[in-house]
């Protein structure tokens, strides 16, 4: 937070700026997982899987657009990325874990596991996204292998080329925040 008018904010401001902006993604989060958990997926079984993740990037690159363009329109970039993060790195996380249910529920050949449920699913996608791959749970068809695959360098992708598009909003922000600052201090005057 640069500029005369983000340091005339006082401690207590700025913390519960940066409380309310956790609070926010927090809340953000839970709601995304709330969905997840209670969004009932027979209505896109009727849609083939290849068109089902293709809609689902299509939604995260929307959400992620107008995330960055959020950002870089806020007057507090810094709290807005944090927000927006909590966003996206769910929606990223459960578009996947609902791909895997639905390609379980298609076939219980597609895991080794057989059928997973929503949790096995959430897992599976945040143990592929982490890089653990305890092995409980491995795709076994080239379907879900594919499925995997594309989520393995979409993971690269987010976790480099992604946070530091995030990171460059905040940048491109920070001067229009200053100018902005600055230009409501003069009207004060």
């Amino acid at each position: 937070m640069t500029g005369p008018r983000s340091s005339a904010r006082s401690p207590s401001q700025r913390r519960r700026l940066i409380v309310r902006g956790l609070l926010r993604a927090a809340v953000s989060t839970a709601v995304l997982v709330a969905v997840y958990f209670a969004v009932p997926f027979a209505v896109i079984d009727a849609v083939p899987l290849a068109v089902s993740l293709v809609i689902a990037l299509v939604v995260l690159l929307g959400v992620t657009t107008w995330q960055l363009r959020a950002i870089t329109r806020s007057a507090h970039p810094r709290v807005r990325a944090i927000e927006a993060l909590a966003v996206t790195v769910p929606l990223y996380l459960l578009l996947f874990a609902a791909s895997y249910f639905l390609l379980a529920r298609a076939d219980v050949e597609n895991f080794t596991s057989g059928v997973l449920t929503r949790l096995d699913a959430l897992y599976f996608t945040v143990t592929v996204f982490a890089t653990v791959g305890f092995g409980d749970i491995s795709p076994a068809s080239q379907a879900a292998r594919l499925v995997v695959m594309v989520q393995m360098v979409l993971n690269l992708l987010v976790l480099g080329a992604g946070i530091q598009v995030f990171v460059g909003a905040v940048r491109r922000a920070r001067p229009r925040q200053a100018s902005r600052s600055a230009s409501d201090g003069a009207k004060d005057a």
